[in-house]
């Protein structure tokens, strides 16, 4: 039996199945009498806060080989989501407030944010709901200390899940651990993102039918393709061990890349971005290569907090970023709240359809004055590195206009106040919406540059909602539709002499880089372990070659011929 996933983490795990059934935490209903319950119950939360916080720092601690990589900024990033004022202030609230027993109030909080992220249309954002769940349940345990579970694997072991939290997956000893599946998740979950830092195969997304697995099952798992095998014969045992013991050379190669030009080999140079979201993420980039970041996703500094941040701590957050870039360029994309993504402190009206809504840069040209604060504090960072502008989701040439009006008044303000910015910093806006695809000659009059956001253009061009799990099989980057709207989008790129970048999804994807290359693309943003494998792909293609499989797709017209072709062209 071959159960399909989504492979998250390449290369090839065969041992046996060791299934994880962890123990759901329960509301108990049971409230508190008086005061003095009230008082032991604040003081056994803030216990458990403390002695969470030592475990998370004894992980860190015990896993130097971790040190500089993701894991270690999860971790870091669990050490300040437990002392996050606000989750302890709705905790007590529940507690003397409504008299919730703190086992109780814990969980009610903890669910309430995780929904909160979890609706999050953004894969990035949903998946960092993993993290507020992790902290939680660690409290809940800690509340009430139990047995552990055992982690006494034997070597070339696969674990099978529903879900791994991300310290599940840091404290994996890769020594024993051949690989894990589990039945949620997606890209961009932290498990997914922990798998391929530590280098263990990983496939995750597989459904219910995961379920069928048991203890000790013989198993194949292949993270490249998302598939596993249940109780396979000798021969496909022979076949898969042969192809683990390739990749294993071509893993070797792939580290060695990470100085190497991204050029192919008729000396066409691509460049390879990191999509970051603070300046660890930045730092982290530069160890796989990336020349810079394509995407500062800024709007994390706006969440899980009581107000907006002010324009200090705006500038000092994005020249944090600027320094670590090291004088590489990094675009900064503009306040992307709504939708998805709300804030507990901005009251967003009632929508019913959000994602169609107020939103992005439609909420930042009605409210001026966060968006003036935002764009002052960039500018003022620019002076600490090469630091670009790009506003998301426009969809019109008024649009952008609008938005570098009020660029103008932010530099004016400055420039009046003395305050020193690069009065040069270039421009540009996501192409997300098909209006904008479709009328990218205009916009590209108004800018510097482009970035194809990928993700949203597939989404909106195809009418798909990417988190209906009913309709999930319809989202394709691939569909011809989706190609047409990208091919025209990077054509301005010559004919107006703008940059045009990619920093969606489909950049990271090495069945497009040929297709993407062979259409003009050189540039590139991806998530920062993604780039010695997609590098490797361009400096073995050439650009003539790339430019035959690009006018091939375009006669193609569906999607499961166009990637039966990429898989093929891309061996």
């Amino acid at each position: 039996m071959t159960i399909s996933g989504i492979g998250v983490s390449p290369g090839i795990a065969i041992g046996k199945a060791r299934v994880i059934k962890k123990q759901a935490v329960v509301l108990t209903g049971i409230l508190l009498l008086n005061d003095e319950e009230i008082t032991i119950a604040i003081e056994k939360f803030d216990k458990a806060v403390a002695v969470s916080v030592i475990e998370v720092e004894m992980m860190m601690n015990n896993h130097d080989a971790l040190q500089g990589s993701e894991g270690v900024e999860i971790l870091e990033a669990h050490i300040e989501l437990l002392g996050d004022p606000q989750i302890r202030e709705d905790v007590v609230e529940k507690i003397q407030t409504e008299r919730k027993n703190v086992n109780d109030a814990v969980i009610e909080v903890i669910q309430a944010a995780v929904e909160v992220f979890k609706s999050m249309d953004d894969d990035y954002m949903s998946a960092r709901a993993a993290d507020i769940e992790d902290i939680g349940n660690r409290i809940v345990k800690n509340l009430t200390p139990a047995i552990a579970i055992d982690q006494d694997y034997e070597a070339g072991t696969i674990i099978i899940a529903e879900d791994l939290a991300p310290s599940d997956t840091i404290s994996m000893d890769i020594a024993k651990i051949a690989g894990f599946a589990t039945q949620i998740g997606g890209k961009t979950s932290h498990a997914a993102i922990i798998a391929k830092s530590r280098g263990i195969p990983a496939v995750v997304g597989c459904g219910a039918d995961l379920k069928s697995v048991q203890d000790g099952d013989m198993l194949i798992l292949d993270g490249q393709s998302g598939s596993i095998i249940i109780d396979p014969d000798q021969e496909t045992i022979l076949k898969f061990e042969a192809k683990r013991d390739s990749w294993l050379k071509e893993l070797s190669l792939l580290k060695s890349l990470k100085d190497t030009p991204a050029k192919t080999i008729d000396g066409t140079e691509i460049h390879l971005f990191a999509n970051i979201a603070d300046s660890a993420e930045m730092e982290n980039a530069l160890e796989f290569g990336a020349q810079g970041s394509g995407l500062f996703r800024t709007e994390f500094l706006f969440l899980g907090r009581n107000d907006f941040p002010s324009e200090e701590e705006q500038f000092e957050f994005y020249k944090a970023v600027a320094l670590k870039a090291k004088g590489k360029p990094i675009t900064v994309r503009t306040l992307d709240i709504g939708g998805d993504k709300q804030l507990a402190y901005f009251n967003f009206p009632e929508e019913q359809n959000p994602f169609l809504g107020y939103r992005a840069i439609r909420l930042c040209l009605d409210k001026k004055d966060i968006f003036i604060t935002q764009l002052k504090a960039i500018l003022r960072a620019s002076e600490f590195g090469k630091l670009k502008i790009m506003f998301p989701m426009i969809a019109t040439v008024n649009e952008i206009r609008a938005a570098k009006a009020i660029l103008k008044e932010a530099m004016q303000t400055l420039t009046d106040q003395g305050t020193a910015f690069d009065k040069a910093i270039k421009i540009g806006i996501m192409i997300e919406i098909p209006s904008a695809a479709v009328i990218a000659d205009l916009l590209a009059k108004e800018v510097d540059f482009f970035s194809i956001g990928t993700n949203d253009l597939t989404q909106y061009t195809l009418a798909v909602d990417r988190m209906n799990e009913k309709i999930k099989d319809l989202y394709d980057p691939f569909d011809p539709g989706v190609l047409r709207l990208i091919a025209n989008v990077i054509e301005q790129r010559h004919k107006n002499h703008i940059e045009v970048g990619m920093c969606g999804e489909l950049a990271s994807d090495p069945r497009a880089t040929f297709l993407l290359i062979g259409m003009g693309l050189t540039e590139f943003s991806m998530s920062a372990s993604s780039i010695p494998v997609v590098k490797n792909k361009i400096i073995k293609a050439s650009l003539t070659e790339a430019r035959k499989v690009y006018e091939a797709v375009m006669q193609m017209d569906n999607s499961k011929d166009i990637t039966n072709y990429l898989q093929e062209k891309t061996q």
